[in-house]
């Protein structure tokens, strides 16, 4: 795998400020999307209504908690690693409790609860409010299981707690699940079906953080586009809904429209979109508004037309490059990402080209590229033999990956001499004496720190770049400040 700029935190230990009255220690780490982040600070403030506060200590811990991700064997194989860790300490404190949540939970809990026994609880997405009731099995000597699938959950009524937040970003989750069944993804199986949370809940929660100083949002979801609240209940069933429903639904580009009206000096982004989805109404929200991020995240997985039918992808070739088109007519500077998956199975050196000549349209900004790995349960895993030699999917994926390289040195030099609002987040990784922020499009920029501070907007002129970061002078505060 390769990620030109990876925003992801791997394995980030969580912790947040202790109840006094609590007297239990919760170890939570979390692998993967930026939804399991999200949804450890879900899991952390049920649990500290409940009497744990967090650790960074694995060793003085209670209870170890562990976010999972399948998307990737990888990840999966890091999370087994971590098991391995868990259950050395164990060794050591045996009255520590270990637990899986997460996406990996119900594919392999009997195994890790009844053949390896690795851990002493398994929790799926849905099921994070039952954490209270499972710890009282587990407390009486019993393992613990819930992976139910949910049509309704969307922990709506939870307000997260901010764990290693920077005071300045936060994640804010508006959808859960996914319909659209892609042959290589698990999330279908692993997080259900579509389904979207009350926008006044998303609202109240963005008032919350803007009132304790945070200054931009993420919206997430697995499919934000889809996003469509009508009172409740799966998105399958819309059309079930009765017409005063219909009448009174929100849809994302409204939700987006609200968000920014609502909070004019808080900055939007939102995460993922899937090209099928993305309506033109969602781009001319976009362009309406100063505060919504000129950046979309934008999966396309293949170039050629064969292996996106293969994967059950909704789209083509054409269709995204006419989607790309009509982003960059009404967002010229609008910055796009991709994923990209090499060596899915049959993929000829055609389809290969085809999947380079895209890039060499689209010019993304960077992307997060992955050779093909086959994901049990998947259609593809049942249905398609894995027939590309790893050898193959390496070539394939560096020629990709060097591609890539190119086009977001291109794009960086395209900021060269402009002056871009930048949002203060933290000390820059290579200097102390240096900000970093990112600009409406996500791209990095560091600067020197003068009197600013993190949250500040500030507007920068860009004198220099590598192919991932910008570099620059601040030349004072933008409007975005209050």
């Amino acid at each position: 795998m390769e990620k030109i700029i990876d925003e992801n935190k791997q394995g980030e230990q969580l912790i947040l400020e202790a109840k006094p009255e609590n007297t239990r220690k919760l170890f939570i780490e979390s692998y993967g999307c930026q939804m399991n982040f999200s949804d450890s600070e879900i899991v952390a403030s049920i649990l500290a209504n409940n009497g744990y506060n967090t650790t960074q200590n694995l060793e003085e811990a209670d209870l170890v908690l562990v976010n999972t991700c399948s998307i990737r064997d990888k990840a999966e194989q890091t999370v087994r690693k971590r098991l391995e860790k868990y259950n050395a300490v164990k060794k050591i404190n045996p009255t520590m409790k270990i637990g899986v949540l997460g996406c990996m939970a119900e594919r392999l809990k009997s195994k890790f609860l009844e053949e390896e026994k690795m851990v002493d609880l398994v929790v799926g997405p849905d099921a994070y409010k039952d954490l209270p009731n499972l710890l009282e099995e587990v407390d009486e000597g019993r393992n613990a299981v819930n992976v139910i699938l949910s049509k309704d959950e969307t922990y709506g009524d939870i307000a997260p707690v901010r764990l290693n937040s920077n005071g300045v970003t936060a994640f804010v989750s508006i959808t859960r699940g996914c319909d659209n069944m892609c042959t290589f993804c698990v999330v279908p199986f692993t997080r259900g079906r579509e389904r979207s949370r009350d926008p006044q809940s998303i609202l109240d929660e963005i008032k919350d953080l803007w009132q304790r100083g945070f200054k931009e949002i993420t919206l997430l979801g697995q499919n934000v586009d889809s996003y469509l609240y009508y009172g409740g209940g799966l998105k399958k069933d819309y059309e079930k809904a009765s017409d005063i429903q219909k009448a009174t639904a929100v849809n994302f580009s409204q939700l987006l429209d609200a968000c920014a009206t609502q909070f004019p000096k808080m900055r939007f982004r939102f995460s993922t979109s899937n090209p099928q989805d993305m309506t033109l109404d969602v781009i001319e929200s976009m362009a309406k508004h100063h505060n919504i991020c000129n950046y979309i995240h934008l999966p396309v997985q293949s170039g050629s037309n064969r292996i996106l039918k293969a994967m059950n992808r909704q789209h083509t070739r054409e269709e995204y490059f006419e989607l790309i088109d009509n982003i960059k007519l009404r967002i010229p500077d609008c910055g796009i990402s991709q994923d990209m998956i090499t060596g899915f199975p049959t993929e000829t050196e055609e389809d290969h080209q085809d999947t380079l000549s895209l890039m060499e349209h689209v010019k993304y900004d960077f992307g997060f590229m992955f050779a093909y790995s086959e994901r049990p349960g998947t259609l593809a895993e049942r249905k398609m033999e894995d027939d590309i030699p790893e050898e193959t999917k390496k070539r394939r994926l560096q020629e990709i990956i060097d591609l890539q390289r190119e086009h977001s040195y291109f794009r960086t030099q395209q900021h060269l001499g402009k002056i871009e609002e930048v949002l203060v987040e933290k000390s820059s990784k290579k200097s102390e004496a240096h900000w970093s922020g990112r600009n409406s499009q996500n791209t990095v920029v560091v600067f020197p720190k003068e009197h600013y501070k993190p949250g500040d907007f500030v507007n920068v002129k860009i004198t220099n770049c590598t192919s991932a970061t910008l570099i620059g002078e601040a030349v004072g505060y933008s409007n975005m400040n209050n």
